[in-house]
């Protein structure tokens, strides 16, 4: 049941009208005055005082009780009143006859001609006047807004004030919303709103329109609103009453401040939208400066349990704020009762002191002239309190508490909203740490570094790993490898399958049969899996529908299959010897003490998961002492806006810079260079720049090279069915040479390179290994090939016609090389040449040499 009418007279005993009623044709509010001024009786018609107004006459009631009750009876004689013998009444008939010939000479009212002083009657000695003739006497009216039903209710002088003629009436809210100004009513709902959070009374001025849309007059509304619980509803009841003095136009300082404020709530809400953290919420909450009062100090309150602690501060001393640290919710602290109750506070020195005498001593050496402590609510739960402290005094008017409500309410979602994201990271964060190795010292002449950084997907979880594994030889084991996918399932599968590998390699099996365990453990998993999903979740970078996305009311995906590439890296720390098994992953990057950087090509299968039947082969590689191997997934080299090519060369160009830093500063330089701040200076070629997560490992063989040991160092080996990686071994010993002065020279080491392992593949059965290095000092140097198979035959040298088509080779290489030979190895042979590093050729030597020829 709503609330009666605060405002009918006393002894009034009508029924009080409610939202449900039907409302009658002419719904006067109860103990509303008349047109005239004059206050009703019990019956609902103006009192009357003279012959032919009443024939059945009435009873007025001043006082509720008989030793103040003044009875007048009027019958169709004009009798006089006799009560209790006074003269009151005597002195009140003849007025009250007065205003009965008024109202017969005249049918309209005339409440503004009249002074009300005239027709207000003096009430016995000791006795209050009735609240309607109080009312009628400051020209207020009354009235009453019931949202539900969506119906006015305006008293005589409230319809005056409002621009309608001035009788009760009762109308739909959308007849009488045109006669107030549009900001005004506007403002009227969301003080009341703010009234009935705070639990007080609403107050605001508004704009009276006429029909042309002028402003006849400015009104102060003063409501109570009361809440139906049911409905959600509310109703409001309250006064209206002219502000005299005041402009009929639109006061320009109520629409400046109005317009500071709504741009200041607009700037504080898309500041708090835009902060990811706590700590950001509070910078900007401190950051905040209100339209015509703000705050010089604050403090949030969150709760843990049933404790009250404090989030975080601003505006005080180190220390001042360390009382408040953490207390009983409760306490009786203002925030605690906040946070209990969910309503706002509004405190002076005065009521601090007297409501919260237990927390006044600390307060007080503050020197803070006023507190507003805020709810702060999302979802409709307080999650804590915020308190704004003021310097000087502070009022709170409407205005002002409906800003700080609204900043409060923005905080409160903001500070949920932080919690909730830095909650998900943390505990996807710990996921992700849980699941990457401790690279501790390990073995000793090996150091090893990773990194891993979740950037794709916008998720914090993805199918990127690396992992170092400890073999039952002594030997370790570098594992790194990617997962299809930046989501939730891709996190599983990664783990699955790097738990796989763990157990796999503990076993003692070769890196090639690792991998092809691996292969067919990821088929199986990811078949059923997908097949259990229906139809998955997984994002795969494009939210392509053909790896198990369900479209909305479709069929689900009977697989969500997902594949995954690794690169398998057995170490031996005693020679530095790499054993190599890949499956569709980047070939390491080999960088060396005197800055070359090289690309390794290495022999490789499918990604995991594609082919049960796949094949990996196997690449040998040695890291000499003082070089660096990385290890990297495709986010590395593709973040940016970057292909392969492009963003190999900038991994290039990163390693020959800072290359000869310790493990762990240069794989932080890796990172913060592609992901970091100055990524932007190297941005590459597409429009593209989506991230993607990135994983890397730096494997280093520590020591010096000993004396007479190669500066540089490559190995490759070519197979009998891989013809093509001839042309991969003359990159190879190009770059090996990239600052060799002779590009001549270099020209011919690509040459004798090609001859040599041609003739392997082609008059032996066996492959071929090639190796080459470079000794010396810069200006003396010598590079040396050597190409290794397993025939015992030995080259020979030949006569080959003009027309023949083969029998070259070591004539190519003895009128071009410095040096060459012929060594057996073991099961076959070596042969070996070398080219000196020549100095410039002068002008005489030229002419010398012509000589000689």
């Amino acid at each position: 049941m709503r609330t009666n009418n605060p405002l009918r007279p006393v002894g009034d005993d009508s029924r009080p009208r409610h939202a449900g009623d039907a409302p009658p044709e002419d719904r006067s509010l109860p103990g509303a005055p008349e047109p005239d001024g004059r206050a009703p009786d019990a019956s609902g018609s103006p009192a009357a005082g003279a012959a032919g107004t009443d024939t059945e006459g009435t009873e007025a009631d001043a006082g509720g009780t008989e030793a103040d009750t003044e009875a007048a009876k009027t019958g169709t004689e004009g009798a006089e009143a006799a009560t209790e013998g006074t003269e009151a009444a005597t002195e009140t008939a003849a007025p009250a006859a007065e205003g009965t010939e008024a109202d017969t000479r005249s049918a309209e009212p005339a409440a503004e001609a009249e002074e009300p002083a005239a027709r207000v009657g003096r009430p016995a000695q000791g006795a209050l006047p009735d609240a309607a003739t109080v009312l009628s006497a400051v020209s207020t009216g009354v009235w009453r807004w019931d949202e539900e039903a969506g119906l006015v209710t305006l008293d005589a002088q409230a319809a005056r004030l409002v621009g309608l003629p001035a009788r009760a009436v009762t109308m739909p809210s959308a007849n009488i919303r045109p006669r107030f100004h549009p900001v005004d009513w506007n403002e009227l709902d969301s003080v009341s709103r703010l009234a009935i959070t705070e639990g007080t009374v609403a107050e605001v001025r508004l704009r009276i329109m006429d029909d042309r849309n002028h402003v006849i007059r400015v009104v102060r509304a003063r409501c109570m609103p009361f809440v139906d619980a049911a409905s959600d509803s509310y109703e409001m009841t309250g006064t209206l009453q002219e502000v005299t003095g005041s402009s009929p136009g639109l006061d320009e300082i109520t629409g400046d401040w109005r317009r500071s404020r709504e741009a200041f709530l607009l700037d504080a809400g898309r500041a708090l939208a835009e902060a990811r953290s706590t700590a950001e919420v509070l910078r900007v909450a401190a950051g905040l400066s209100m339209p015509g009062f703000s705050p010089d100090g604050l403090a949030v309150f969150g709760t843990e349990g049933d404790r009250m602690v404090l989030v975080g501060h601003h505006g005080h001393k180190p220390g001042d704020m360390d009382p408040f640290m953490e207390m009983p919710l409760a306490s009786g602290h203002p925030a605690a009762e906040v946070i209990r109750t969910g309503h706002a506070l509004y405190i002076s020195p005065e009521e601090y002191q007297r409501r919260y005498p237990g927390f006044w001593p600390l307060a007080r050496r503050f020197k803070r002239g006023a507190w507003a402590v805020m709810p702060l609510t999302s979802g409709g739960r307080t999650l804590g309190a915020w308190l704004a402290a003021f310097t000087n005094p502070v009022q709170f008017t409407p205005d002002e508490r409906s800003v700080l409500t609204t900043v409060a309410r923005m905080l409160g979602q903001a500070l949920f909203r932080a919690g909730a994201e830095e909650t998900q990271k943390e505990l996807t964060e710990g996921l992700q740490r849980s699941m990457m190795p401790d690279l501790g010292p390990r073995v000793p002449g090996l150091g090893v570094s990773g990194r891993y950084v979740p950037t794709g997907g916008g998720m914090e979880v993805g199918g990127d790993w690396y992992d170092v594994i400890t073999l039952p030889t002594g030997r370790i084991a570098l594992v790194i490898g990617d997962v299809q996918g930046h989501d939730v399932r891709a996190a599983g599968l990664m783990g699955q399958l790097r738990i796989a590998l763990r157990a796999y390699a503990a076993e003692g099996h070769s890196p090639d049969a690792v991998l092809s365990r691996a292969n067919r453990f990821l088929a199986d998993i990811s078949s059923a899996g997908g097949s259990r999903t229906q139809g998955g979740s997984a994002d795969n970078g494009g939210g392509d529908d053909d790896y198990g996305v369900r479209p909305a009311g479709g069929p689900a995906h009977p697989a969500d299959d997902r594949f995954a590439t690794c690169l398998y890296v057995e170490v031996d720390p005693s020679s530095g010897t790499l054993t190599i098994a890949r499956a569709g992953h980047l070939d390491p990057v080999v960088h060396m003490p005197d800055g070359t950087t090289l690309l390794r090509p290495t022999t490789g299968g499918l990604p995991l998961g594609i082919d049960e039947d796949a094949d990996f082969p196997i690449t040998h590689l040695v890291l000499e002492p003082g070089e660096t191997m990385l290890l990297c997934t495709d986010g590395l080299a593709e973040t940016g806006g970057h292909d392969l090519l492009t963003g190999w060369g900038r991994i290039k160009s990163l390693l020959e810079t800072y290359g000869p830093q310790d493990l762990e500063t240069l794989a932080d330089t890796l990172i913060e260079a592609v992901h970091g701040p100055a990524s932007h200076h190297t941005t590459g070629p597409y429009i593209d720049r989506r991230d993607d997560d990135i994983a890397l490992m730096l494997l280093r063989r520590t020591g010096e090279p000993l004396p007479g040991q190669a500066a540089r160092r490559t190995t490759l080996a070519v197979a009998q069915a891989e013809p093509e990686r001839i042309a991969q071994a003359r990159t190879q010993l190009r770059e090996l040479l990239h600052d060799w002065p002779d590009r001549e020279q270099v020209d011919s080491a690509e040459l004798l390179v090609s001859e040599l392992l041609a003739n392997v593949l082609r008059h032996t059965d066996g492959d071929a290994r090639l190796v080459a290095e470079v000794t010396g000092i810069p200006g003396q140097e010598c590079m040396r090939v050597e190409v290794t198979d397993s025939s015992i035959e030995p080259p020979h040298r030949r006569r080959p016609g003009e027309l023949a088509s083969s029998g070259r080779g070591l004539l190519l290489i003895e009128y071009l090389a410095n040096s060459w030979g012929v060594a057996p190895r073991g099961d076959g042979k070596t042969i070996w040449f070398e080219l000196n590093e020549s100095e410039e050729e002068t002008e005489e030597d030229a002419l010398e040499n012509w000589d000689d020829l």
